[in-house]
C-alpha cells in the first residue's frame, strides 16, 4: 500500500508516466477500507494464521489478499482515462478489466449500483458488487476502490484467482459459527474467483498478460516495463515507516 501512494504521488505531479501496476501478496493479508473499524477484526485469528493487516488508501470493505492478482492504476487528475470524477472513470477502467477477463475466456457484465443487504453490513468487500465492478454469472468477480486527491487518482483491486473466498470469514468477528457460516454461504452466493468461472487454473502471469494485453488495445496506450524510481522507493520507505507500519493508522476503530 504504501508503494501504490508513492506511485500516486510521482505520477500525479508528473514526476513518472501514469503507471499501471500488477503484483500478489506474500504472506496472505486483510486489508481494510480507509474509513473499516478495526474492530471488525479478530486479531487473534489473524495472527495465528500468519496473516497480515494493512489499512488501504482507498474506501470500500476488508478484502483478503491471497491467491489473486492485485491491480493498480495511478495518474494526474488531468490524465483522460482517469478525469471527470469517480464513475466516469470507473467506467473507462472498467472496460479495459472486462476486456482482459473476456480474453481469458470469461462471460462478464459490468454491475449497476449494488445495493447492501438489509440488516448489519457485512464487512467483507466481496459480498455485494458496486457501480462498475465487473460480474460473471450474477456474482462479483473484481473489486476495485478509488481515491482521488490533490496529488492524482488511485484505483486498485483484486482479480482472485482461485481458492476458498469463505476464508476470510475465518478472521472477522461474528457473534458465533452459525453466523459465520451463513455469512459464508452469502458470500459464495454473490462473489466467485477466476477458477470457479473457467473451470480451470489460471495463473498470475496469464492473468497479468490479460491485463497489460487490454489496458494497452482498450485504452490505446503503450505499456512500458519499468522497476520504481529513486523517488518512489523513498518515499514508499518512508510512507511504510510513517504510515503503513503504525498502529494509529492500521487499527483506527473508524
Amino acid at each position: 500500500m504504501a508503494v501504490d501512494e508513492a506511485i500516486l504521488e510521482a505520477a500525479g505531479c508528473g514526476a513518472v508516466l501514469p503507471t499501471l501496476r500488477l503484483y500478489a501478496w506474500e504472506p496472505a493479508c486483510l486489508s481494510l477500507g480507509f474509513a473499516q473499524s478495526s474492530g471488525e477484526v479478530d486479531r487473534a485469528r489473524l495472527q495465528a494464521r500468519g496473516w497480515g493487516l494493512v489499512r488501504r488508501l482507498t474506501g470500500g470493505r476488508a478484502v483478503l489478499h491471497v491467491d489473486e492478482l492485485t491491480y493498480s492504476v495511478s495518474g494526474p487528475l488531468e490524465e483522460h482515462h482517469l478525469a471527470g470524477g469517480v464513475l466516469e472513470s470507473y467506467h473507462t477502467l472498467s472496460g479495459a478489466l472486462v476486456q482482459a477477463l473476456r480474453s481469458l475466456g470469461v462471460s462478464v457484465q459490468v454491475s449497476g449500483q449494488g445495493k447492501p443487504a438489509r440488516g448489519t453490513p457485512n464487512p467483507v468487500c466481496f459480498e455485494v458488487p458496486s457501480t462498475y465492478e465487473i460480474t460473471a454469472e450474477g456474482r462479483k468477480l473484481i473489486g476495485s476502490a478509488q481515491a482521488r486527491r490533490k496529488e492524482g487518482v488511485l484505483q486498485h483491486g483484486s482479480l482472485p484467482l482461485h481458492g476458498d473466498l469463505r476464508r476470510i470469514l475465518q478472521v472477522i468477528h461474528f457473534p458465533d459459527e452459525t453466523a459465520r457460516q451463513a455469512a459464508g454461504d452469502l458470500l459464495l452466493a454473490r462473489a466467485v474467483t477466476l477458477e470457479g468461472v473457467l473451470g480451470r487454473h489460471v495463473t498470475w502471469e496469464q492473468a497479468a498478460e490479460a491485463f497489460c494485453a487490454a489496458f494497452q488495445d482498450v485504452l490505446g496506450i503503450i505499456l512500458r516495463a519499468e522497476s520504481l524510481s529513486p523517488r518512489e522507493l523513498a518515499r514508499a520507505e518512508q510512507l511504510l515507516a510513517d504510515k503503513y507500519t503504525r498502529r494509529e493508522w492500521t487499527e483506527k476503530k473508524g
